[in-house]
């Protein structure tokens, strides 16, 4: 891989970890998420290895929880809200730090959210 697909993660990138990442913020619409935010990975680490994207869901402190596009997931921060209709695919080189992890209970919230929220 050259150095220009590089990500700036050298860890292993594990489902449920939580990275601050550079959202694409070129001419975002109404109520697309945009900026450095939190996000936490939802991708299969196995895939993330391979992969030079990963698949996250982000982070944020604004809205009220709304289930179940919006639930909140207190291993994040105290008012940390998952936006599960913001599900996007993220370059590895968009990852900048790694801040933490959901709890177990918590990603699985966000499982049963992104199932409700994807009609799977």
């Amino acid at each position: 891989m050259s150095s220009t697909t590089e990500s700036t993660v050298r860890q292993p990138i594990k489902r449920g970890d939580i990275y601050w990442v550079e959202l694409p913020n070129r001419d975002p619409r109404g109520s697309e998420i945009e900026k450095t935010r939190p996000c936490v990975v939802i991708s299969m680490t196995d895939a993330n290895a391979i992969r030079r994207t990963v698949v996250c869901v982000p982070l944020t402190s604004s809205p009220e929880p709304a289930p179940p596009v919006a639930i909140a997931v207190l291993s994040a921060g105290p008012d940390s809200v998952a936006v599960c209709d913001q599900i996007a695919a993220i370059d590895k080189r968009r990852l900048k730090q790694r801040v933490g992890s959901l709890s177990a209970a918590d990603l699985r919230e966000v499982e049963r959210s992104l199932r409700l929220v994807l009609v799977l």
